[in-house]
Parts: C-alpha cells; structure tokens; sequence
C-alpha cells in the first residue's frame, strides 16, 4: 500500500506559510492556468486535499535552461513548495542524492506509484547508434525514457528540446535526436516548448494537472491552449507600428531608439505560438522584443534550421488577433502577404503626397 503523501497546504503550513498566503498563491495559480475569479476554489480545495504529485524529472540532451527557468519563476512559492517537494522523488539537476542511491529512488518512485506518477523530461533523446550518445547510470537515454514511459501517467516535454528536438536535431542531426513524441507513444504527452519555457507557464501546466486531475486542454501540436493559443505577434506592444508600416530597418537605427517593428529585421512574433508578450521574464518585466531583439521562434518546430535569424520571413501564415494555430493555413498565408504588399503601397503613396504638399507650402512662403 502506498504511503500517504502530505497535500500542498500541509507542506507550505509546516514551512510557515500564512492561510492568507496560501489563498494569494493559489489566487495566482488559478490567474496562470486560465481560470476565472470562480475557479480559484477549485485550486484551494485541490492543494488543500489533493496529495503532491509523484514526479520523475529527466534531463537528456539539453542544457538545463528549463529548470533555470523554473526556479526562477517570479512567485517564491513556486520554487519553495512544487519544485522542492515535487523533485525530491527524482530530478538528476537538483537531487542530493548521487549514484546508487539517485537510482534507487527513481525506481522507488516508478514502483510505488505506478500509473499516478507524472514524467518530465527536459532535452530530446539521441536514437542513433542505439542511443549511445546520451547514458545516465550506465544506460542510455533511450531505454530511460522508454522504461519510466510505461508507468507514467502523462508525460511533460519541457522546452524545444523535448518538444520539437531544438537544436541537437537541427541539420544534419548527427546523433539522430528526437522529441519525446516521436520516440514514446501511447501515453497523454503535453509539449510546453520554449528555450527555455516560461517559468510561470511550467508551473501552471502541473497545477492543472493536479487541480484537475487530467492533461490540460491542447492544441493541434499538443500544446496547452492557455499558453499557446496566439502568437507573440497579436500579443506584442509594437503590433501598431507594425500595422502603420513602421519598421526597424537596421539595429540601433533611428526606428529602433522610437520603438518601431522589429519584422524586418527578422522578428519571428508572426509565425510564433507562446506567451511571452502576456506573462513575460524575470518577474514580468520584460520578454526579448521588449528589450530591442527579435523573436527567433524558440517554441516553433525547426527554428534553428528556419533560415538567417536576421533576415525577415518572405511570408507567414495568418493575420490579426483572431487567427489560432488551428486554423491557419498556406492559403490565407498568401492573401495576408498580398495585403501587406497592398497596404505598404498605400501608405507609401499617402506620405509621398503629404512631404510633397509640405514642400509646395514652404516655397511658396520662401516666395512671399
């Protein structure tokens, strides 16, 4: 029989957390996974009675940016009650525990709580050469993940590397990396892409597993819906300027000190599903675009092997805040160029004709 596992409130109680603290963090928990004012008593009840979530945390083929991210995340809380509690079971960054009895505790976990258990992994898996080029313990990448695969409840693919395969896949992809997906089938899998993810966007993800008990609502690459719903494009404060046809030509440039889009210079925000302009870094002050450098699609499929970062897409799919990754499409990629085209003509034109009026009304001053 399994040994009772305390709830969240009895550890955050036990650490000398406040009730009211308590409802805050779960306040803003529910505010991160997509919830309204009423769905705030349903994360209070779930950490009130629900035990803590048996986890397994593995690192592959990655640079550990994910879990950086986390522990970073702008709510202490997070850091100081789901990561510690929810690591100590296994996580090969952050354990103590070393060697045998890293490993003893990792099957410990697997066996005790099979089929309740949930899997993260961070980095892609190696395949080539029968995975030699990732072991841990002595074995490899490969059979780890495909052994802690078969008594996981559902699985989390941290970041781009788990997710899509990131760089370690990009051409020619020498140790045949590959996403969790492509190598584990047959179990619920949510990509949380990003390189790294947003700390707050990890954390919501477990919470709503454990408020609700099942995966949270995905889109059609598996990704949480609540975070990857729009692009950073819809989402991004310099989207006026964009609309006006005011681009940043070059970096430090004249447009660049006033704000002006960053497209040109080859900003991914238009064909980039995340939510970066919403919650934003380091405790929501800033996000890439917002500190003068362009998106490069770092939770997109492919984007290392998607062309110059510096050079501006020919086309993208999609136009307007009411476009969804669902529902885009090569079709109407190819009307919003013609409309970009069309508009920039426009605009163009209505400039030409106001510096010329302006012109004509000082030489006629000069003449008076």
């Amino acid at each position: 029989m399994n040994e009772k596992q305390p709830t969240y409130w009895e550890v955050m109680r036990e650490r000398g957390y406040s009730r009211r603290d308590f409802i805050r963090f779960c306040s803003w928990l529910a505010a991160f996974i997509g919830l309204e004012s009423t769905g705030i008593t349903k994360v209070v009840k779930a950490m009130e009675t629900k035990p803590r979530l048996p986890v397994v945390w593995f690192h592959f083929q990655e640079c550990t940016c994910c879990s950086e991210s986390f522990i970073r995340t702008s709510h202490p809380i997070v850091a100081d009650i789901i990561l510690d509690k929810i690591s100590l079971d296994y996580t090969e960054t952050l354990q103590a525990a070393a060697g045998f009895q890293a490993e003893e505790a990792l099957h410990n976990t697997m066996k005790k709580y099979k089929g309740e258990y949930v899997m993260l992994v961070e980095g892609s898996v190696p395949t080539n050469d029968d995975g030699v080029y990732c072991c841990i313990g002595g074995r490899t990448a490969l059979d780890i993940v495909k052994e802690a695969a078969e008594g996981a409840k559902a699985i989390i693919a941290w970041g781009s590397c788990a997710s899509n395969g990131c760089i370690q896949s990009s051409k020619p992809n020498p140790t045949g990396a590959k996403p969790v997906h492509k190598v584990i089938s047959g179990k619920p899998i949510i990509k949380v892409p990003g390189c790294p993810p947003i700390g707050e966007v990890m954390a919501g993800v477990i919470v709503h597993i454990l408020t609700f008990d099942r995966i949270p609502q995905l889109d059609g690459l598996g990704r949480p819906k609540a975070f990857y719903s729009r692009r950073v494009h819809d989402t991004c404060y310099r989207r006026p300027n964009y609309d006006a046809g005011l681009f940043v030509e070059t970096f430090d440039d004249e447009n660049a000190k006033r704000g002006y889009c960053l497209y040109k210079i080859g900003c991914r925000g238009p064909v980039t599903y995340n939510a970066c302009g919403v919650t934003r870094w380091n405790n929501g002050v800033s996000y890439p675009i917002q500190s003068g450098h362009p998106c490069i699609g770092c939770s997109e499929e492919s984007f290392w092997d998607n062309g110059p970062f510096y050079q501006h897409l020919a086309s993208f799919p999609g136009f307007g805040i009411e476009s969804t990754a669902d529902k885009i499409g090569f079709a109407l990629g190819a009307v919003t160029v013609a409309g970009i085209a069309a508009h920039a003509i426009t605009t163009n034109i209505r400039k030409r004709k106001l510096i010329q009026n302006q012109i004509n009304e000082n030489n006629q001053k000069g003449g008076e």
